[in-house]
């Protein structure tokens, strides 16, 4: 292993510098810092989430590069806002689109992806990136717990119903927005939406952002020979609404060395315009390198029989095939 590699994964492994900003700045001063990214003229993103945080940051990031930006709020109200401030920050000669759709209802996924694959020609990169934590526990208009209608169900439909124009696009790019928090949790096997377990907002977080992660992979295997790139990322500890609301008394914690939303949205925005994410499948990645989905210290590897269980169940909620 290279010095330089070393380096990477000590901060890596740090936790602390490596998910605030000491560490991204650090890498950057690496010489094997990857390049990029480069222009995206002509292509076309859909970033969820986009009203403010990493999605916002991500949508300006796409949009200054050049890309036709499609910005998805859970109102109409809101993605006009989103579009908005996407402008406002990249510039006003950019292409940015206001979408609406609340995200944690399959009707409205439905409806939104119809609407979509009717007016758009392509979709080059699509980020889920919309997220919740709830106080208590909450479901969906389905029935579902709502972290996990919103970080499980909502991207699988969601790739699942626009895989027609990310194939007519290929290569083409999926990127899932989670969190380092994923290493603390492992699949709630025989029990997906943890209904069995008390509700605590942190842990619930964790747990549906790991199985994002094996979501990713999952689908990262059956796209691959349709030219569609499926992987995670997770932008460290970002100082972003949600952190804000939800997470007050982490955010004094960490305040000294908490990255801003840009800094979060670093490695979506290179994964999106990068030959790297073409050029492999299912990683989860942080500061433009791919990173271990588990560690020894956190909560260890998720069994298969776990990560094939998830894989059914979310599947037959996205088909009504299963009571919620």
């Amino acid at each position: 292993m290279s010095v330089t590699s070393l380096i990477d994964t000590a901060l890596d492994r740090s936790v602390v510098l490596g998910y605030g900003w000491p560490g991204l700045l650090l890498r950057k001063a690496l010489p094997d810092w990857p390049d990029g990214p480069g222009r995206m003229d002509g292509k076309v993103v859909l970033v969820t989430g986009a009203g403010s945080g990493v999605g916002l940051a991500a949508a300006v990031g796409f949009a200054r590069l050049g890309a036709s930006v499609r910005v998805l709020g859970r109102t109409e109200q809101r993605a006009e806002e989103a579009a908005a401030l996407t402008r406002e920050q990249a510039g006003d000669d950019v292409d940015v689109r206001p979408v609406a759709c609340d995200v944690s209802g399959l009707a409205a996924l439905r409806e939104f992806t119809a609407r979509f694959l009717e007016t758009e020609d392509r979709l080059d990169v699509l980020v889920n990136n919309a997220g919740v934590m709830p106080d208590e526990r909450q479901h969906s208009a389905d029935g579902v717990e709502l972290t996990f209608a919103t970080h499980v169900l909502a991207p699988f439909v969601l790739i699942e119903e626009l895989t027609p124009l990310l194939v007519r696009s290929a290569p083409s790019v999926v990127i899932n927005v989670t969190s380092g928090g994923q290493y603390s949790q492992q699949l709630s096997a025989g029990d997906p939406e943890s209904e069995e377990t008390p509700y605590s907002p942190k842990k619930f977080y964790a747990r549906s952002k790991r199985a994002q992660v094996v979501v990713t992979e999952k689908w990262a295997e059956r796209l691959h020979d349709q030219g569609v790139h499926v992987h995670s990322m997770h932008p460290g500890w970002a100082d972003t609404k949600g952190v804000q609301q939800w997470m007050p008394v982490f955010r004094a914690v960490t305040r000294p060395i908490i990255r801003t939303p840009a800094q979060g949205a670093d490695t979506i925005v290179w994964l999106g315009a990068a030959s790297e994410a073409t050029e492999s499948d299912g990683l989860f990645w942080h500061d433009r390198r791919p990173r271990p989905t588990t560690y020894p210290i956190g909560a260890g590897a998720d069994s298969e029989e776990a990560r094939e269980e998830l894989w059914e169940y979310v599947s037959s909620l996205a088909h009504g095939e299963r009571s919620a």
